[in-house]
Formats: C-alpha cells, structure tokens, sequence
C-alpha cells in the first residue's frame, strides 16, 4: 500500500518548474499530484505521476537531482474533521507525519492526503486497522 513519489531539486529561478512540467509532458508522463517547498536558494518539488521510472529516468537524463520517497496515500471523505480523524488516529499510536500534501478527486467528493510518515509500515497498519482507506500505488497513478 506504498506509493512511490519523486522529489526533484531545483533552483529557485523562474523556468525551472516549466522546465520540467514541459518535459515531463512531452514524455506521456501524467501529474497526479505535488507539493513544491522552497527557500530562497532552491526547492523541492514532490510529484505522484503515472509512470514513476519514466519520470526518473528522463528528469535525470536532463541533469536534474531526483529521488524516490515511498509515501502512503488515503482517501478521505471531503468535509470537515476528515482529516483531523487521521491525525488523531495516528497521533494516538505516537506516528509522526514529516510532511503532507492533498488535493480532491472532483468537487464535492473525496479528499487524498500523501503523507510521509516516521514509520510508514506502522502507520499502514494502524490506518487500515481504524479503517480508513489506503490508496495502492494503482490506483493513485490512474486516478
């Protein structure tokens, strides 16, 4: 129930996220999500694409720093205390989350949050145990 996420290093300079947006479209390569954290000398761009080796292999092929991070996605209801059920679920059993990102499926729908957790076969575990809905790497890419 992992997911495999790519993190790209970039400069903080205007193109470089167009650079690679143009790139990885023209490769056939689908975002599915992301979550772009910056200061003021570069940045770190977290993707969900469709195809995680393509991305891989053409982003470094063009001289960027790029990494896989295996995060966990879940489906939650969109509306209020949703994801608050998740953290206190999680913070009952002292799991950590490093960072996390969302976004909707469509309006009025469902929410998926990427988490990043300290210890991640745990916090599958203990997620799937309260019931919530963890995403395979699948169906995330095909959504």
């Amino acid at each position: 129930m992992k997911v495999e996420q790519i993190s790209i290093f970039i400069e903080n300079k205007s193109g470089r996220l167009a650079e690679i947006t143009r790139i990885l479209g023209e490769n056939g390569i689908n975002i599915r999500a992301l979550s772009l954290a910056d200061t003021s000398d570069f940045g770190i761009l977290r993707l969900i694409v469709n195809d995680v080796e393509r991305a891989n292999q053409v982003l470094k092929g063009k001289g960027f720093t790029v990494n896989k991070t295996e995060v966990v996605a879940v489906e939650v209801p969109d509306r209020p205390g949703g994801l608050g059920a998740i953290l206190q679920t999680l913070d009952t059993e002292s799991i950590n989350v490093e960072y996390m990102y969302a976004f909707v499926e469509h309006c009025g729908g469902n929410a998926v949050i990427i988490f990043r957790f300290d210890e991640t076969d745990k916090a599958i575990e203990v997620l799937k145990v309260n019931n919530f809905s963890v995403l395979s790497g699948e169906r995330l890419y095909s959504m």
